[in-house]
């Protein structure tokens, strides 16, 4: 073997052997995790125990970035923007899917398109509820749309901002019991529920996990779901569907990460979100936020997806441009 050609299996195997270092350290700093709505709503209250679980599982910190904004468009814009290196996650709701229809409606650039994100893996799946104050005169599903079908308009309701995921499922109630409401979008979830507790709004669609502390408290009362079985941290809240409306909306939560990010790091992601999903502790963490784990795998998970964001793009297309 002859001088260069030694030289060049020497670089050729220390340019393998760094790459390799290189991957096995992922990740050798603090991951960000943006959230794309404000403290306190859905998503914030589940970010916060999974990405100090992801930090625990991987050995670096996981902060969470509330960057709000355009009803989570901002945030998911800026996630899917993010160097693809891994150290940008994100976790966001079941509105990834709406957000770029609503654009097309409104005949806007979308912000971003789905085909910009690898999911990872799905958190939590839970169908939202529909609440009012505790002080408010309807009992009952049936009593809140009664009420609404005899004065057109005059009940309104907050959301985490026009056409998000607590605006599309009281849109798709208004259809199904021929009813209009007035909707008043906020920022996020967090500012909808403050401003059904002071007063501002008559009623909101979220996420368990968001309210659940107000309706134990009794400041709230929540009068029906849109699930489809009897949800776990609210057995005794009974469905729409089982009060006559034909409607269902899953508020459900994922990790997902820039589309280009290398398979290695994917991996990497997927183990440790699989880990402490499974992981009894984090498990019970996440439940007392408000909403039971309920996870996909990235493969299950981007089938299920994909089959979701069909549903909710009618649902968009049926609402129409709102001014």
């Amino acid at each position: 073997m002859n001088g260069k050609h030694f030289l060049k299996l020497v670089f050729v195997g220390a340019a393998m052997l760094a790459s390799s270092v290189a991957l096995g350290k992922y990740p050798d700093r603090p991951i960000t995790m943006i959230v794309p709505f404000p403290p306190g709503g859905v998503t914030d209250t589940v970010a916060r125990p999974v990405a100090e679980a992801l930090g625990r599982d991987l050995g670096q910190s996981v902060v969470v970035e509330n960057k709000a904004g355009a009803g989570g468009a901002i945030g998911a814009s800026a996630a899917a923007k993010a160097k693809p290196d891994g150290y940008t996650i994100m976790l966001m709701l079941s509105s990834i899917s709406i957000l770029p229809e609503a654009d097309i409606i409104l005949g806007r650039q979308p912000a971003y398109d789905t085909k910009d994100f690898k999911a990872i893996a799905r958190i939590t799946a839970d169908p939202t509820v529909l609440v009012v104050r505790a002080d408010a005169p309807w009992k009952t599903a049936k009593d809140f749309v009664e009420a609404a079908r005899q004065s057109p308009g005059k009940i309104n309701y907050g959301s985490s901002g026009m056409y998000g995921s607590m605006h599309v499922p009281m849109a798709m109630l208004e259809k199904a019991a021929d009813v209009k409401m007035t909707h008043v979008p906020y920022t996020g979830a967090g500012p909808a529920v403050a401003a059904l507790l002071g007063g501002q709004v008559d009623a909101i669609s979220t996420g368990p996990s968001s309210i659940l502390q107000h309706i134990k408290a009794g400041k709230v009362r929540a009068l029906a779901h849109w699930g489809d079985k009897h949800l776990v941290t609210l057995p005794d809240v009974p469905s729409l569907q089982s009060q006559g409306y034909d409607v269902k909306f899953v508020q459900w939560s994922g990790i997902f990460v820039p589309a280009t990010v290398p398979q290695e790091v994917v991996e990497t992601l997927r183990a440790s979100a699989h880990r402490i999903a499974t992981d009894e502790k984090v498990k019970a963490q996440v439940l007392a936020a408000g909403s039971p784990i309920e996870y996909m795998d990235a493969p299950e998970f981007q089938t299920y997806w994909d089959a979701d964001d069909a549903v909710l793009r009618q649902a968009v297309r049926d609402i129409g441009k709102v001014d």
